[in-house]
């Protein structure tokens, strides 16, 4: 039998669905009765916050960030401002920010959900956390520290920067779980290396990585430079934060959404269809059991598939590699930089730190991938690793891309989430 945090994690098909239908039904009369944007979409579509079934929820209009940020920054609230403990919001880097609320109760479900999550990755209470994520407005280093104390974990709230310090603290701490971006882990690696610590002899043995697409190539450079088990843990901010699904350590083969929180959808991105489970569309998430900022069939731009259960009694969502608003188009041909990490991560000499020029020419946009070589192999030919590199991305993505392979250190590195578009 499955070693579980809770026992709902493995009961019955029937059990969950029935479960999910009675928290739906709360959920939209909720958001109907206490906020104005769902109460004027909900009828102007002709829908009633009264369902029979789960499928009845196709029904209902989309929610957008852009009806998050009409709403700034408490409309969306579905309780007494008096009544929200704690508010987290979006940068605000492409508009006006996001911003969430969450009750008191909506803080012990984020912090169950994420504790489920740790447990599933192989954490245990005792365990030391070294939680690498970003503290303040973004929900990740909040949402872990608070879910790994619920597990009963020993945190250390590093947050983001300071990478010298960082690696002291793992090598005197001696953590055996990380949370943290995978592009900030691959810095805290090159670190070690650097002040001649071999990665693979430290304590560390799980690394819990989200924030960011990653794929699994880049889960291959991680797991073998620092000898852990490297697992993907999904949230966005709109839905709770960290915790709205997590791989398990025992299958590693895509995040288990925990449904019965968070109702997930895949639809068409074009036309909004709802598609069969399996089908690659974009995400869609209902909250089940949030009282502060429910949000009812959120779009969240990520595309994947809805996959069935392993580990879990639960769906599992495919490895999210890419945004449908992260897409690039480059001579007609849809590109998501998750693809061509996948191919410079096939090229030895290289390293995986990279990012990818966008140049006009008239109408045409070209790419230029600008990549380090490797740190352990400097000698690298460069001239031969580029066009090794072109060779791939042609093959594999389908564009003609000009590759500029740089020195050690001539891409900026992240602190957080790795920027990966200039």
């Amino acid at each position: 039998m499955t070693d579980c945090y809770e026992p709902i994690e493995t009961a019955s098909i029937d059990e969950l669905r029935s479960l999910q239908l009675e928290r739906l039904q709360t959920t939209l009369r909720h958001a109907y009765d206490n906020v104005a944007h769902y109460r004027a979409a909900f009828d102007a579509a002709g829908v009633s916050p009264d369902v029979d079934t789960l499928d009845d929820l196709a029904r209902f209009p989309f929610l957008t960030k852009a009806h998050l940020r009409d709403n700034y920054p408490f409309g969306m609230f579905a309780v007494p401002r008096e009544d929200v403990v704690r508010i987290h919001a979006s940068s605000g880097t492409t508009g006006q920010p996001t911003v969430v609320g969450y009750t008191q109760a909506d803080v012990d479900l984020w912090s169950t959900v994420v504790a489920r999550s740790l447990y599933a990755a192989g954490a245990r209470k005792g365990d030391i956390l070294h939680n690498a994520y970003g503290y303040g407005l973004f929900t990740g280093g909040l949402g872990a520290h608070y879910g790994a104390e619920m597990l009963g974990m020993s945190v250390v709230p590093v947050s983001g920067g300071q990478t010298e310090k960082q690696v002291t603290l793992i090598n005197d701490f001696k953590p055996r779980v990380i949370t943290v971006t995978p592009s900030y882990c691959l810095n805290l690696i090159d670190e070690m290396e650097r002040q001649g610590i071999d990665p693979r002899s430290t304590s560390l043995e799980i690394g819990v990585f989200g924030a960011e697409p990653w794929t699994n190539e880049m889960r291959v450079e991680i797991e073998s430079r620092l000898d852990i088990d490297a697992v993907d843990i999904y949230g966005l901010s709109e839905v709770i934060g960290p915790g709205v699904a997590q791989e398990c350590v025992e299958t590693k083969d895509g995040p288990t959404v925990w449904e019965d929180h968070f109702y997930p959808e895949i639809v068409d991105p074009e036309t909004g269809e709802v598609m069969p489970d399996g089908s690659e569309g974009e995400l869609v998430f209902t909250s089940l059991t949030k009282e502060a900022f429910p949000v009812i069939r959120y779009r969240t731009r990520d595309l994947t598939r809805l996959l069935p259960g392993t580990a879990r009694t639960m769906r599992r969502i495919e490895k999210i590699t890419g945004r449908s608003d992260d897409m690039l188009i480059i001579r007609g041909v849809n590109v998501f930089p998750s693809q061509v990490e996948a191919e410079v991560l096939k090229v030895e000499g290289l390293s995986p730190h990279y990012v990818l020029q966008l140049t006009e020419d008239g109408n045409m946009k070209g790419l230029t991938v600008k990549v380090e070589v490797s740190e352990t192999a400097p000698d690298t030919d460069r001239a031969s690793a580029a066009s090794r590199l072109r060779h791939h991305i042609k093959e594999n993505v389908g564009i003609t891309a000009d590759i500029e392979v740089v020195d050690v250190g001539a891409v900026p590195r992240s602190q957080g989430k790795a920027q990966r578009v200039t």
